[in-house]
């Protein structure tokens, strides 16, 4: 077998295997969701969570943002190519050169939505409920994630509009490529936080498949 086919067929079988496949959900806990676009995700986490005392308006330190958004509940976070993020930008796909950037070690981006309601359940929303312990796991996995702060302790905008008036751009650390991908991001900071995961995810269907089994009894 080419070793190509094999290292593929081992991506595509890592979505069936479980990491953390004792995670139960906390009853009254801390709630996220796990979503996509069908191709991409995101965590949705809330905006303040007190116990914590983790607020991401305070975290980004933008006071436009905060002014705009302070009545949200719920912002989402997701890491991805830089090139890929921006040629996105009018509804386009971007072009072969953002496509084939992205196979290699390439700049990031943290792209940051806010919510102003919980989002729909669906086809691409996983809801659940987790610990303090691994919210605080999960949430300094995020922070991690955006670049270092400007002279003045604020994220950095990458620019000033995102996709929509509700959603924004900063630099984030790490470097993308074909196998540190967003919905690898993704799987990998619930897995941190000792959340069911798919052993390797490289694609979103990989994410939900596990995230949709951790809402499921103990004994499956």
């Amino acid at each position: 077998m080419p070793a190509f086919v094999a290292f593929i067929l081992l991506l595509m079988t890592g979505t069936l295997v479980p990491v953390n496949r004792r995670f139960q959900q906390t009853p009254g806990g801390v709630p996220i969701y796990v979503v996509s676009n069908g191709f991409h995700t995101d965590v949705v986490l809330p905006m303040q969570e007190v116990c914590t005392g983790r607020h991401w308006l305070r975290e980004l330190n933008q006071p436009a943002l905060t002014a705009r958004f302070a009545r949200y509940p719920y912002v989402a976070f997701g890491w991805g190519n830089e090139g890929f993020y921006l040629g996105s930008m009018g509804g386009r796909f971007p072009g072969p050169k953002a496509v084939v950037g992205a196979l290699l070690p390439s700049r990031t981006l943290m792209h940051v939505t806010f919510y102003r309601a919980a989002p729909d359940s669906g086809r691409y929303v996983v809801p659940l409920r987790i610990s303090v312990a691994q919210y605080a796991q999960l949430a300094s996995y995020v922070r991690q994630s955006f670049g270092p702060p400007d002279s003045l302790g604020r994220q950095p905008l990458r620019q000033a509009t995102g996709y929509t008036p509700h959603d924004f751009f900063f630099p984030a650390t790490g470097r993308y490529h074909a196998l540190r991908t967003c919905n690898d991001w993704t799987n990998r900071g619930l897995r941190q936080a000792g959340l069911r995961t798919a052993l390797k995810a490289p694609l979103a269907a990989s994410v939900l498949f596990q995230a949709r089994r951790s809402r499921r009894p103990a004994a499956e």
